[in-house]
């Protein structure tokens, strides 16, 4: 029996959710770069028309109903390899105070869960390398770090310098 309930975000959790992801900004020693909005996340998650950018688990506490204490925000990708699409965790958060109560463990299972109902072969993330409990975490599930890949990010002038040569 656990002492929480994961479940599919709603509207009224987005102040929460961004909450969850200016501690994890905190966490991984960057919060100025955690400038998403509610408007934003309500815009993504709950689209008035076409399909969500992203979708998002939360977890509530059994001791304190209606409070967000943990998130896992993910999305559908595709591989040329497979084929078909994949998972990709964008963040998993559990408030420090939660950590080693199981929550991390069930999120992670949950998400593997809707792969397997889905038929996505892939389930990816990225880590920081510094992040060595995370690690460790992923890990002992059986994640394996796929370290022969480096991530790249173009963003701020370099995008834009690289939008005008085009």
């Amino acid at each position: 029996m656990t002492d929480f309930e994961i479940r599919d975000a709603r509207r009224d959790d987005l102040p929460d959710l961004i909450r969850l992801v200016q501690a994890l900004a905190a966490y991984e020693k960057d919060p100025a770069s955690a400038v998403a909005t509610t408007d934003q996340f309500d815009h993504a998650l709950f689209p008035t028309t076409g399909s969500p950018a992203a979708s998002c688990l939360v977890v509530e506490h059994a001791d304190r109903p209606g409070h967000v204490v943990a998130m896992a925000l993910w999305f559908a990708t595709f591989s040329t390899w497979t084929g078909q699409q994949g998972m990709w965790l964008e963040d998993l958060f559990v408030e420090p105070e939660q950590r080693g109560s199981g929550i991390g463990r069930a999120l992670l299972g949950r998400l593997a869960q809707i792969c397997v109902e889905r038929g996505y072969p892939r389930f990816e993330w990225t880590v920081l390398d510094w992040n060595t409990p995370s690690i460790d975490f992923y890990r002992s599930r059986g994640a394996r770090p796929q370290s022969e890949w480096t991530t790249f990010r173009l963003d701020g002038e370099a995008l834009d310098r690289l939008a005008g040569e085009a």
